[in-house]
């Protein structure tokens, strides 16, 4: 950093001249009085605000039937009633004094009364942030500037702010080119932020182009929004971006070697984008993951599976590794049950309970028939394979294999079909085994009773 010399001083110096001189100004005997009536109106505005708020705390809690938005813009009415009554008091005696007597002997009151507006408005306005703490970090700036510029005191302190300085070769970075780049930047991305919204919005309701396309074009239109954001917000706060050479290259370089995996799962992220493998809304088995996609994003796949679980899946395994994706090409998929009956069934009796039976479930469409087909003849069954097909695998699969099953019970026990258990006949080839294990024995044992 540059040292303290006389730029610094002289910046200092001419800054706090002039808010002496502001202080003298106000302390004349001429505007004591104005002095008197500003701490009259702010008390008086107080206790009033105090008074005030527990009425309207009362009256809306009887509202619970208003919406979030409706209570919320409440609650924030009642913390801030006694800065309203104040700006309304205010306003009023100096439109009653500019009235009565010479405009300039109620100035002072309107400065009070426009710093208070200002700061009323910029507490409601920020309320459009939603992060707390960039919230209340863009308030307190926007408070500090607004009555740096109503007491007419920015040029100095910008003076101030410019002569803190520290310099890297060619490149000057004030403390005062920091702050226009924290503010410009701030709104520049903010800007894009909504601007983004705004047309990824307007594409999720084109139905005439597709689910990945409309990702794609999103996230390619939020890194142009972005990155002219940045470029421009940087130029418009006084930077010289041939400067930043250097950082450039040091990121260049951080990204070939220690961010391998996260360029690795962007650029695959694109590519899935490009190639439609997989978008959002498909039916996908990776693994021992089965769920529906929720979200395609930049470094990761959204699947939510039937239990609630959402697994964050990198864009690199779906691109590297074998992915079965249920509903690629269509929606329809076929599932087989196997089954058995007794040798006794007449297999053609079978096949057509079967089918009759799986087409009174709800999910298995009816224009694409379910079939049931003989696969070999089992030890204790006849076995078979009843084919059918659904069109919503997002659904689930067991339950619905499970309606099956049920319906092909209730068929059975119906028309009179057994569902054999496996049965084993068992023959001893050496007699000298039954000696061993004692029946021999009880046998001879019973008949010595007998006689």
């Amino acid at each position: 950093m540059e040292p303290v010399g006389p730029d610094i001083m002289d910046a200092a110096q001419g800054l706090w001249s002039r808010i002496v001189l502001f202080v003298r100004i106000m302390v004349l005997p001429a505007r004591l009085y104005q002095l008197a009536a500003i701490v009259g109106l702010a008390l008086t505005s107080w206790l009033l605000g105090r008074i005030a708020a527990r009425f309207w705390d009362r009256w809306l809690r009887s509202r619970e039937t208003w919406p979030k938005w409706r209570l919320r813009l409440g609650v924030l009415i009642g913390r801030r009633l006694g800065l309203m009554i104040f700006v309304l008091l205010a306003w009023a005696v100096v439109l009653v004094m500019r009235e009565v007597t010479w405009p300039s002997r109620s100035n002072l009151i309107a400065l009070a009364a426009s710093i208070a507006t200002a700061w009323l408005a910029i507490f409601f306005l920020m309320r459009l942030i939603g992060n707390r703490l960039l919230r209340r970090i863009a308030s307190w700036g926007a408070w500090i500037w607004v009555t740096l510029f109503l007491l007419d005191l920015t040029a100095p302190a910008g003076d101030f702010l410019d002569s803190m300085a520290i310099t890297f070769g060619e490149l000057r970075l004030s403390a005062l080119t920091v702050l226009k780049a924290l503010v410009v930047l701030g709104l520049m991305i903010a800007g894009a932020r909504v601007l983004s919204r705004v047309i990824s919005g307007r594409l999720a309701q084109n139905q005439d182009i597709s689910p990945t396309t409309r990702v794609l074009t999103a996230k390619l239109l939020q890194i142009v929004l972005f990155g002219l954001a940045i470029v421009v917000g940087l130029r418009a706060a006084g930077f010289d971006l041939t400067g930043l050479a250097v950082f450039s290259g040091a990121i260049g370089l951080g990204l070939g070697f220690g961010l391998q995996k996260v360029v690795s799962n962007l650029v695959s992220g694109v590519i899935i984008l490009l190639d439609k493998s997989v978008k959002p809304g498909d039916v996908i088995s990776l693994g021992d993951t089965f769920g529906w996609i929720e979200e395609l994003g930049a470094r990761y796949v959204s699947v939510v599976t039937r239990d609630g679980k959402e697994y964050l899946i990198p864009n690199e395994d779906l691109v590297t590794g074998q992915v079965v994706n249920w509903s690629h090409t269509n929606d329809f998929v076929r599932l087989d049950l196997n089954f058995g009956t007794s040798y006794d069934d007449d297999p053609h009796k079978v096949s057509a309970i079967a089918i009759e039976a799986v087409q009174k479930v709800r999910r298995v469409l009816s224009h694409k028939p379910p079939v049931c087909w003989i696969t070999g003849f089992g030890d204790s069954s006849v076995d078979y394979v009843l084919r059918f097909w659904i069109d919503d695998a997002a659904g689930g699969l067991t339950n619905v294999r499970g309606q099956v099953y049920l319906a092909l019970w209730d068929a059975f026990k119906e028309n009179g079909v057994t569902i054999p258990f496996p049965q084993r006949e068992v023959r001893v080839m050496n007699p000298s085994l039954l000696v061993r294990t004692g029946v021999v024995q009880s046998e001879n044992t019973e008949s010595g009773r007998e006689h």
